[in-house]
């Protein structure tokens, strides 16, 4: 607390001064101006005077996309910082039409809460937002996870994001129909993973002979909830999304190729061209479908906003949350949300926007930014404060804490990441219509490599 204590003093002195200077338009400053202190001076040598009113445009990440939550958040905010926040809530449909409709106006927020794949890899690398690397002292760099921390940094070495929660998006499978199917036995539901993806085809095979109907869809309408299907393709049988580097996609791959024929030829398993993420929630909230892939722990705490109770299906079945079948330790997508700056070239909102980063990220505060969430804090500590026990009244959420080791590569922050995801529905589409395989796949990948090449 002790960097953001000093800012917000030192904050408070220049504006105290700043009233006290001559208004008019002639007067500038001059030895009229009072003098601040030494302390004052060496405080603000090189910070520009905060503005005290900033926009936020997020999306609904957790609780941040409801006004109650959030108006209690930026109230503290004001109240111990004296800047005023004005949010504009966005959603996952046409919330990038808002945000770069704003751009081309000239009308950017000043800040956005989101993850690294727009932050760093779309309206960083555009050059639209400042680097906050002057926010991240060595103390900050070892709290943070690794892994978060590096998906926020472009290749230029700008860090465009500053992360405050993370999750690992995971399956799920109905718990109480897998019993009744005698299918739990192809899992391990202590460490929530599947023995091995022989197992995992066999449960499939057994709940879907039980059933007599469908059992999982890839769903692939759309990229709502694409990170479900790429996890689950690229565990099977050990393929990749991207190479290490992120500067090409592999999906192509003999591994990937594999996985989509085995799941073509798996009883129970349909691709359904007509539906997305949000879709497949609710088949499976509503019993029609009993496995669902695209799940975190947002849908494991609430999948039903009228309330049969955390993790209960609509018609009151347990859902259990799955890692993705793999022969090895699975290697989960991770969601990665923070907040960036727009560079709309107003030195003063920006260092207010600033303030508001520290306040949320690294203060007494970032606990209560956590959990309007509903995720996990990125570090254990901020500023000395402890994070780490954040969910311990919550059973949920610290049995949710067994994905968290499994967490992949952020390979969203890959060159022409948004051709890239559109692709792979498109691929998943035509595999689903009968397309060969290899054909599909090899043409989809190659579309996606020629956006990251540029």
């Amino acid at each position: 607390m002790k960097r953001l204590t000093t800012l917000l003093i030192a904050m408070a002195m220049v504006l105290s001064l700043a009233a006290c200077t001559p208004s008019s338009p002639e007067e500038t400053e001059s030895s009229n101006t009072p003098t601040p202190s030494t302390a004052a001076t060496e405080a603000t040598d090189d910070m520009v005077t905060a503005a005290t009113e900033i926009t936020l445009w997020t999306y609904p990440i957790g609780n941040w996309g409801t006004q109650d939550t959030v108006d209690a958040l930026m109230a503290d905010f004001e109240a111990a910082t004296g800047i005023k926040v004005t949010v504009e809530y966005l959603n996952y449909t046409d919330g990038d039409d808002k945000v770069n409709t704003a751009i081309e106006a000239g009308a950017a927020p000043d800040l956005i809460m989101e993850g690294p794949e727009r932050l760093v890899a779309n309206w960083g690398d555009k050059g639209l937002m400042v680097d906050l690397s002057d926010l991240l002292d060595d103390t900050d760099i070892a709290e943070i996870n690794a892994a978060a921390l590096t998906a926020c940094y472009s290749t230029d070495g700008a860090c465009y994001e500053y992360p405050v929660v993370m999750t690992a998006h995971c399956m799920a499978i109905n718990k109480t129909v897998f019993e009744a199917a005698g299918a739990m036995g192809y899992l391990n539901e202590e460490t929530h993973t599947w023995n091995s993806v022989e197992d995992f085809v066999a449960a499939i095979q057994a709940v879907y002979e039980y059933t007599g109907s469908t059992v999982g869809a890839i769903y692939c309408g759309g990229q709502g909830g694409d990170q479900g299907t790429r996890a689950l393709v690229n565990n099977l049988c050990g393929g990749t999304f991207t190479n290490a580097e992120h500067t090409a996609y592999t999906w192509d791959s003999a591994e990937n190729i594999e996985a989509l024929e085995l799941l073509l030829s798996m009883d129970g398993i349909d691709f359904d061209a007509s539906i997305v993420g949000g879709d497949e929630i609710q088949l499976f909230y509503n019993g029609t479908l009993k496995v669902a892939f695209c799940w975190n722990i947002a849908q494991q705490l609430d999948p039903n906003t009228a309330g049969t109770g955390a993790g209960m299906t609509g018609t009151g079945d347990e859902i259990l949350f799955m890692a993705f079948p793999s022969d090895d330790t699975p290697q989960l997508c991770g969601g990665i949300w923070g907040f960036g700056i727009f560079d709309n070239g107003d030195d003063a909102k920006i260092e207010a926007a600033k303030t508001f980063i520290k306040y949320m990220c690294d203060s007494e505060a970032t606990a209560d930014a956590v959990t309007a969430a509903n995720y996990f804090a990125v570090r254990d500590t901020a500023e000395g404060t402890d994070l780490s026990g954040i969910w311990a009244d919550n059973e949920i959420m610290n049995e949710y804490n067994v994905l968290m080791p499994m967490l992949g590569d952020y390979y969203q922050v890959t060159s022409g990441w948004a051709e890239a995801r559109t692709a792979w529905w498109n691929m998943l589409q035509a595999v689903g219509s009968g397309t060969d395989v290899t054909a599909a796949v090899a043409d989809y990948a190659a579309q996606a490599n020629a956006a990251a090449a540029g």
